[in-house]
């Protein structure tokens, strides 16, 4: 795969206005990205304006916090995908994580997945609120649940993603579930790094100098 298809180009910003988003296409245009990462309210906006290319449309739900009820994050799924998007990043309930809560955990995600069909899955589960013994069960319990991915941060929290982190995915997931590494990922190097440990996306909003 080329370089440039890794990389969800990202802008989720709360302050966010259509000429940001104009931006973000404009720079995803140019530099042919696996696809856009926005807001739901731009969903219908991203979609219409990449109608003649192959970049996708990615979306979130339950974001960033992930502790939005299971209803509400198959609404917003749902809602999602009427609206045009190719591919969902649900935040999972890291409460629910924390108190061993695991079948609530898998339950969600399968529920979701369900819901997504053939539409592309990411399950964040932020990694700099995790330790490394629950970043593998977190990641055992949505690749065995069928997400397509596992994806390390929301890019809200203290840190990001690491390398240890992919690690450490890369050896709890199975069968068709990916990685996706994502928060303060700036540099061409790094990026390099984080996909050579396993990381088959890369989300990030400074892809123009990354590609550039």
């Amino acid at each position: 795969m080329e370089f440039r298809k890794y990389f969800d180009h990202t802008n989720l910003n709360q302050n966010s206005t259509k000429a940001d988003i104009d931006k973000l296409i404009d720079e995803a245009i140019e530099l042919d990205t696996k696809s856009v990462c926005v807001n739901p309210c731009y969903v219908i906006y991203a979609k219409k304006r990449l109608k003649d290319t192959d970049i996708k449309v990615c979306t979130v739900v339950g974001f960033p916090l992930g502790m939005s009820t299971t209803e509400t994050k198959l609404f917003e799924t749902k809602n999602a995908i009427e609206n045009g998007a190719d591919e969902i990043d649900m935040v999972i309930n890291i409460g629910k994580l924390l108190d061993k809560d695991y079948d609530f955990v898998y339950n969600e995600v399968s529920e979701i997945k369900k819901c997504c069909g053939k539409k592309i899955l990411k399950c964040i589960i932020e990694t700099a609120l995790l330790n490394d013994e629950e970043i593998i069960t977190a990641s055992k319990l949505i690749s065995d649940a069928k997400a397509d991915f596992v994806k390390t941060s929301t890019g809200f929290a203290k840190r990001g993603a690491s390398v240890h982190d992919i690690d450490l995915i890369k050896s709890a997931v199975s069968g068709e579930t990916k990685i996706k590494a994502a928060g303060g990922i700036g540099t061409k190097e790094y990026a390099k790094e984080l996909i050579a440990h396993g990381a088959s996306r890369i989300g990030t909003s400074r892809t123009n100098s990354i590609l550039k």
